[in-house]
């Protein structure tokens, strides 16, 4: 790997950087930006995402130099005094040390539930989540208790926004997502494909979701959904999911953060049954 000298955020070669506020620029280059040594270690050692080039101080360099001394010249490794790098939008998050991704083709929704009825699947449906770090927080939490991808409605935030990909931990590189069509089309796609899909409210009429996980119904191919931040779930998945859920609360507290509510309920989900996730070693 040769770094290459950068002086002054003016440079062209470093012209993803320098428009990092601006996400519609951003989406028209079709480019994303990865922040902080833990997302670039991940965008780097991710098969869907290519990498574009890398922007770091001499300190990141010296830190990163096990992932980018492979690489050779096969992607721009940039390099620049840290007060260069102080006149990026955000320094107080990316810490002197971004890289810049190609977003690439979507993935599709098929692709996304690949698999044979009856084999296992857990996968979790954000139902028009526009926060992007309650977004980037779902995520992480869907890859720590092995969930095998995430869907979206159309009004969901994007999983490449840079601060959903922060709170991510870089979970949105690592974890195959795609866009949800309509429902209820996209109920009779779930449904052909093996899923069952259950949905969290906050009605205390409905199922707990510790009875429903702990139960032997729960089946190999699971969807959760959970809604926006506002609205909760949608009235059309409402009104066509297979089972509601709930998580009990003391009187005078109506709802939780919606990616407080998703930790949980895939916690429960994965204690149990055929998505039960084993502890590291």
């Amino acid at each position: 790997m040769q770094a290459q000298r950068i002086e002054s955020l003016d440079d062209p070669r470093v012209a993803h950087y320098r428009n990092v506020k601006d996400a519609r620029l951003r989406d028209e280059a079709g480019i994303f930006l990865a922040e902080g040594r833990l997302g670039v270690r991940r965008l780097l050692g991710n098969e869907r995402f290519e990498t574009l080039s890398v922007f770091v101080t001499e300190a990141s360099l010296n830190a990163l130099a096990d992932v980018l001394e492979p690489l050779g010249s096969q992607i721009p490794v940039y390099v620049a005094d840290q007060a260069v790098m102080n006149q990026i939008v955000g320094f107080s998050m990316h810490r002197g040390c971004v890289a810049a991704g190609a977003r690439g083709r979507a993935l599709e929704l098929d692709e996304l539930l690949a698999g044979e009825v009856g084999t296992p699947g857990l996968v979790v449906v954000m139902d028009e989540v526009a926060n992007p770090e309650n977004v980037g927080s779902v995520f992480r939490n869907a890859l720590a208790f092995g969930a095998t991808g995430v869907l979206l409605t159309r009004g969901c935030a994007d999983p490449l926004y840079r601060k959903a990909l922060r709170v991510s931990m870089g979970a949105c590189l690592k974890l195959p997502f795609a866009r949800l069509p309509a429902w209820p089309e996209a109920l009779v796609c779930l449904h052909s494909r093996g899923f069952r899909v259950v949905a969290l409210t906050t009605d205390p009429a409905s199922r707990e979701v510790a009875d429903f996980a702990e139960g032997p119904e729960v089946p190999a191919r699971l969807c959760l959904v959970v809604g926006s931040e506002e609205d909760g779930i949608s009235a059309d998945i409402v009104g066509t999911a297979d089972a509601m859920l709930h998580i009990p609360m003391v009187d005078g507290i109506d709802s939780l953060n919606v990616a407080t509510a998703s930790g949980i309920a895939l916690h429960r989900i994965a204690a149990v049954g055929p998505h039960r996730v084993t502890a590291r070693e």
